[in-house]
């Protein structure tokens, strides 16, 4: 990220590589669509190649940063749709290669996270879960815990950290 923030298109084009498939994977469960999946992944490099100076590695690693921007893309881009065209049906495609989620049942990485999300409490772990898996707003979770949007903007922040440490361990 840093040597994207001073402009290095090799850099980028690097990152945008490793995890571009990533992130369609991600928006496509989010957005059930592909051109809309492709533009949420078009919009977060775009934004990435534009605010990669604002990225802190001390707060996260850059996979997360990806995912979260474009888990806000996905967000909006539902919610114009929900606003422009109700009740369009949704084309379904098979796609024969395995999910990004299967792929990480499969890998050490999701194994460790796995055992992470286990050790968690069982609110915790629905919680992360529904806003990361299910594409979920804190203020939808809110409503489905019946809990003040704070509350489960903290609880939602102290199993992120407990999981960071339990990955980090």
């Amino acid at each position: 990220m840093t040597r994207i923030a001073v402009g290095d298109r090799v850099a980028f084009r690097a990152l945008y590589d490793a995890q571009a498939p990533r992130l369609y994977g991600l928006a496509m469960r989010l957005l059930r669509q592909p051109g809309a999946a492709s533009d949420a992944v078009h919009d977060t490099f775009v934004e990435v190649w534009e605010k990669a100076r604002q990225f802190d590695p001390r707060r996260g690693h850059a996979a997360a940063w990806l995912g979260t921007m474009l888990r806000y893309r996905a967000i909006d881009a539902l919610r114009r749709t929900a606003r422009e065209d109700i009740g369009a049906p949704v084309p379904e495609e098979i796609d024969p290669d395995p999910t990004p989620l299967e792929r990480l049942q499969t890998s050490d990485e999701g194994r460790a996270l796995y055992r992470c999300l286990d050790e968690l409490d069982p609110r915790q772990r629905a919680l992360v879960l529904s806003a990361y898996l299910d594409g979920c707003t804190h203020v939808d979770l809110s409503r489905r815990f019946a809990a003040p949007l704070g509350t489960v903007k903290s609880w939602i922040r102290r199993a992120l950290q407990s999981l960071r440490g339990c990955l980090e361990s």
